[in-house]
């Protein structure tokens, strides 16, 4: 009998334990995950800018090989590898951000 009353008493501790830890830990939105959340945030903007123009002088590095390649084999296939792999790198960075925009859409509607 005192076994049992042992048992309950843990089980209704830890119930006790589980609500109160609930209550207050996710009462509030941590200031830590907002300041890592606007880290990321601004990351995502800085990498955005510095790839527009990065994309820009890969195809126009890949153009002029092509265009002073002089008839040179290699250097026409490596122009044309250079645009078409920029132009794939950056569409897919800017595919990425369309999808975590609308991720982030998705998860902001509902919270609500």
């Amino acid at each position: 009998m005192k076994k049992l009353y042992y048992v309950f008493y843990i089980i209704f501790l830890i119930i006790i334990i589980m609500n109160v830890l609930s209550i207050t830990s996710f009462a509030s939105y941590p200031k830590l995950v907002n300041t890592i959340t606007s880290a990321f945030d601004r990351i995502k903007t800085w990498f955005l800018r510095i790839a527009t123009p990065a994309a820009a002088v890969a195809v126009g590095t890949g153009v002029f090989m092509k265009k002073f390649s002089f008839g040179d084999e290699e250097r026409l296939r490596t122009g044309k590898r250079l645009i078409r792999g920029s132009l794939f790198s950056y569409a897919f960075i800017l595919c990425i951000d369309l999808i975590l925009s609308t991720i982030k859409l998705l998860v902001s509607t509902g919270e609500e």
